[in-house]
Order: structure tokens, then C-alpha cells, then sequence
């Protein structure tokens, strides 16, 4: 079910999607179906659209509320700090942090700018991998050979999504003050699933953008990391309807 649910989710992403679409299209073109042309064209005109900084500033930037961000004033202490997995790309002859992608970078770094805040507190590193190599190992590794005590450090390698990682740690969690450490867009999804495990967590989001400042000669050029964006925005979309409807079908789950 899990792999199913995750080549699902990636067909649905926008360069799948618009590009099969308007290949499928254009094919249909050839036997002169003139309202296949117009559609196909109208998906790849679409794809171009939202590779633009112009058109994905307006798609991402409400949708990353700096209140989501880590606010220490109002925060005297912290007791468990979560970090969430992301990407990871295996390689046994790299050093832990160069197997770790950007995104997964990101939130550790944020983590263990945390932890350097509040001394006593636990670092939870989670997630989940492949090739016998969890997201949560390679933080693990990482943050001990940044400064971190060992002893401090907790990991959570087998769960897959971000559903399971809150199923799993909740139990943990319980009557702790805890700082939840994932990227922006994915706060929101990431937050409701452990407060429907019961826990209240304090956002500490991170993985912010800023397209509008992209000089005005590029924001109508089109380019892979903003759809990469897009693209993250996408799945928190599909996330969060994957969600609504287990709950229609059945309220007790996720």
C-alpha cells in the first residue's frame, strides 16, 4: 500500500501529469483533433507558468507564514526537539552529511540550532529509508560530528511517512514541551498528524522561499527549482486529501 500510495502521489506531481498529458494530446493532434492541440498546448504553456518565479511566488508565498517559524521569546524551555525526515541519497563512500539532501539538511541544521538554544533537551531525528540507510542514521552521524552529544540524540528509522512518524513517537511525547522541525510547506500536514496523536507540538518550521525578490529579469524565466518548489507544494496538496479521505472512510485513522 505504501508504494503504491507514494507512484501514485509522484504521477500526480505537476511535470508528470501536464508533461504525459500533453504527450498523450499531441498525439491524438497527429489525426488532426485540433481541441487535443489546444489542450495539450494550454498544459505545457501551464508547466512553463509554474517554473516561473513571477507565477510561484503567488502560489508559495501564502502558503509560508513566517508565524510557523521558531519563535525562542516565547518559548522559556524545550524538552523534546523533532527533526523529520526528508531526502536522502546513499552513498557508502560519503561522509553522513553529503548523503543527506538539501531538504533534509535544512531541518537538521535548524534542530541543532535548537538544541544549542536549550541544552537539556532531546534531539528526536527521524525517518525512515532504503539501500539499508535511514534518513534518521545519517542525521544521527551528522549532528554528532557538528558538536552533538550522543547521548542526547534519539532516532526513529522505521517510519516511512510522516503519519507514522507521529504514530510512533507520540508515546514519547507525551506531557513534553516539543518543537516540531520540518519544512514550511509541510508544517500545516505535519503539524494536524500529532495533534491527532494527541500532541501538541510548537512549530519550528524552516525550507522558507522568496521568489519575489528574484530580480525581475528572471522572474519570467522558467527554471527546475522553482518547479521543484511547486512540486513540494503539490504534494502537501495530495498529502492532505490522502488524509481527508482515510478520515472520511474511516475517522479513527491517521
Amino acid at each position: 500500500m505504501f508504494v503504491i500510495k507514494k507512484i501514485v502521489g509522484g504521477l500526480l506531481m505537476p511535470l508528470p501529469v501536464l508533461g504525459l498529458f500533453s504527450f498523450i494530446m499531441l498525439l491524438i493532434a497527429f489525426k488532426n483533433r485540433k481541441s487535443a492541440l489546444v489542450i495539450s498546448t494550454l498544459s505545457l504553456a501551464v508547466l512553463l507558468a509554474i517554473s516561473t518565479p513571477f507565477v510561484a511566488s503567488r502560489i508559495i508565498e501564502p502558503n509560508e507564514p513566517i508565524s510557523l517559524a521558531f519563535n525562542r521569546l516565547k518559548q522559556p524551555s524545550i524538552d523534546k526537539i523533532i527533526v523529520l525526515g526528508c531526502d536522502v541519497n546513499p552513498n557508502a563512500a560519503l561522509s553522513a552529511n553529503n548523503q543527506l539532501g538539501n531538504c533534509a539538511l535544512t531541518r537538521l541544521v535548524e534542530g541543532i540550532k535548537l538544541a544549542k538554544y536549550y541544552p537539556q533537551a532531546q534531539l528526536i531525528v527521524s525517518g525512515g529509508g532504503y539501500n539499508m540507510v535511514t534518513n534518521s542514521s545519517l542525521m544521527y552521524k551528522t549532528a554528532i560530528s557538528l558538536g552533538v552529544n550522543k547521548a542526547r540524540i534519539s532516532q526513529n528509522p522505521y517510519a516511512m511517512d510522516t503519519a507514522a512518524e507521529a504514530r510512533l513517537l507520540a508515546p514519547q511525547l507525551i506531557d513534553y514541551n516539543v518543537a516540531l522541525v520540518t519544512s514550511v510547506l509541510h508544517m500545516p500536514r505535519a503539524k494536524g498528524l500529532f495533534n491527532a496523536q494527541g500532541i501538541d507540538v510548537i512549530p519550528a518550521a524552516t525550507d522558507y522561499h522568496n521568489f519575489s525578490i528574484i530580480p525581475m529579469h528572471k522572474q519570467f524565466v522558467p527554471s527546475a527549482h522553482t518547479l521543484m518548489v511547486v512540486t513540494q507544494y503539490c504534494h502537501e496538496m495530495i498529502g492532505n486529501a490522502w488524509i481527508g479521505l482515510r478520515r472520511f472512510i474511516n475517522p479513527e485513522s491517521v
